[in-house]
């Protein structure tokens, strides 16, 4: 596996291989990996002939008095996991080398960003389009991986991609849970002991939600009050939102009829003064002839290797 800095390169590298045939996939990160990240390594090792993974803290998608500063970093970790699930590069830049003048071009993506995390994050999802089509533009990749945890995010990459007619399909792949049901996250590093159990809220109000679905409650409304009751009863969680949308254009929906839903919740985990963690997670529902499936996610298996399906 090789390790590259230069945008440079990597352009390179990539180009010498499509020259060779080879069909080439990104999986984008922040890094300080997890299984979660590891899940979408081995899918894009299964399906592409040269696996690219960006490793990259972008700083255009935190907002003032984020934790661009103290978001955890590993990078030995990370080229360590990235090349035992299979990983053909690694993109490891400083911001220097992805920016290296002020930045004044970013890009917009309209409706889909509304609401939801670009309510609680402006400017959010404009440093998440901006970084993922430069990425797009530096290893133009024929596949591009993201996890499912956040639809919202997935939802605007594929508009962007769409609109700016990226040559790139947006491979979107399962929530990988802690065996207690926990969305695996790099920001779960940041709970203590206590938080971490107080955490568990978010994928309870989705199951709660997701029981009431299923026994035929179909209001928005009441499924949202359903999943907002358990998290403003748990402690140590300040709830941000619980909605319910379109699974594909993020729009609110006042009642679940034919189609793909998505339960989105966010809170911020802490206790006392400390600064825990803002979370977010999430389950799909699909609705055909009253018949209602959801998509909980994959439990990861203990071994870190094989991922057990929660549907």
């Amino acid at each position: 596996m090789k390790i590259i800095t230069a945008p440079s390169e990597l352009l390179w590298d990539v180009r010498d291989a499509r020259r060779r045939g080879a069909l080439v996939g990104l999986v984008p990160t922040m890094g300080f990996l997890h299984e979660g990240h590891a899940s979408l390594i081995r899918r894009a090792r299964a399906e592409c002939d040269l696996v690219v993974v960006s490793i990259f803290v972008n700083p255009l998608q935190f907002g003032e008095g984020e934790d661009f500063d103290s978001y955890p970093r590993d990078l030995d970790g990370d080229v360590a996991l990235a090349a035992d699930t299979g990983a053909d590069l690694v993109f490891a830049p400083e911001v220097g080398d992805i920016y290296p003048t002020e930045v004044k071009t970013t890009i917009h993506v309209d409706s889909v960003s509304e609401g939801l995390c670009g309510d609680h994050r402006p400017g959010h999802f404009d440093g998440v389009a901006t970084v993922v089509a430069n990425l797009f533009n530096l290893a133009e990749p024929d596949r591009a991986y993201f996890g499912n945890k956040d639809a919202q995010q997935v939802a605007v990459i594929r508009q962007m991609a769409h609109d700016l007619n990226f040559p790139v399909e947006i491979v979107a792949c399962p929530t990988v849970r802690e065996s207690d049901g926990l969305a695996m996250s790099s920001r779960n590093a940041y709970l203590t002991e206590t938080e971490r159990i107080s955490a568990l809220a978010l994928v309870k109000s989705l199951r709660k939600a997701a029981d009431r679905i299923c026994e035929g409650e179909r209001s928005a409304r009441e499924i949202e009050r359903v999943a907002s009751t358990v998290l403003t009863s748990a402690p140590l969680v300040a709830i941000e939102y619980a909605q319910l949308r379109d699974a594909s254009t993020m729009a609110p929906v006042e009642f679940i009829d034919e189609g793909r839903f998505v339960l989105a919740v966010a809170a911020r985990v802490a206790e006392g003064s400390g600064s825990g963690a803002r979370l977010i997670d999430n389950f799909v529902f699909e609705v055909s002839g009253g018949e209602v499936s959801v998509d909980e996610g994959v439990l990861a298996s203990a071994a870190g290797v094989e991922a057990t399906s929660l549907e």
